[in-house]
């Protein structure tokens, strides 16, 4: 039986937490038992092991980034939506590491088509990008193109691997700027170059 007063919910809240404290790899059923004070067995009746616990964190921790990042964008279009989606973006992973580091965790075809999260990640993306009027592919490398700048940066950020005294928001804000005018003048596909 279940200990009281444990839920699933109450479960994967916790290791998200510990996940930012910690870091995402140490979050496993024991750590998060011994946080807890109970014994690992009694969170099996929650999780059923470390990578569905895993999991569960990044989709929570999915779920918690694009409701940010769809806040932010809300009634925005063109340059001020992608500024607002990638403040929101660099917020997040900041101020959660353990959890951003969760959403980056791949996961099976299945799962994430099931997420209400990742869905609404990408709904939110492409419809942020309509504004620069992209058809795919273009869209589709425009999208990979935020991703992996966005990524990359906070990654890094996160690391201490900025060790210029040059403030990091004023990078970041110019990066950003530098995306906005790569979208509006992106050459569409079929230009030389392409394929």
């Amino acid at each position: 039986m279940a200990r009281a007063g444990l839920t699933t919910d109450r479960v994967v809240r916790a290791a998200a937490e510990l996940a930012d404290e910690a870091g995402f790899g140490n979050v496993t059923v024991s750590a998060l038992a011994r946080r807890f004070g109970v014994k690992d067995a009694s969170l099996y009746s929650h999780v059923r092991g470390v990578a569905d616990l895993r999991t569960r964190v990044a989709l929570f921790a999915a779920e918690e980034k694009t409701e940010r990042i769809t806040a932010a964008v809300a009634g925005r279009a063109g340059r001020d939506a992608l500024v607002a989606f990638a403040d929101a973006y660099r917020r997040y992973a900041l101020e959660h590491p353990g959890r951003y580091a969760a959403t980056q965790l791949p996961l099976d075809p299945e799962t994430a088509a099931a997420s209400v999260g990742y869905r609404r990640a990408v709904e939110t993306t492409y419809a942020m990008l309509r504004g620069y009027h992209l058809r795919e592919p273009d869209l589709t490398d425009a999208v990979r193109l935020l991703r992996s700048t966005f990524h990359g940066f906070v990654s890094l950020e996160a690391q201490g691997g900025f060790g210029h005294p040059r403030e990091v928001t004023a990078s970041w804000g110019r990066i950003v700027e530098s995306l906005h005018r790569t979208l509006e003048n992106w050459p569409a596909s079929g230009a030389p170059g392409d394929g």
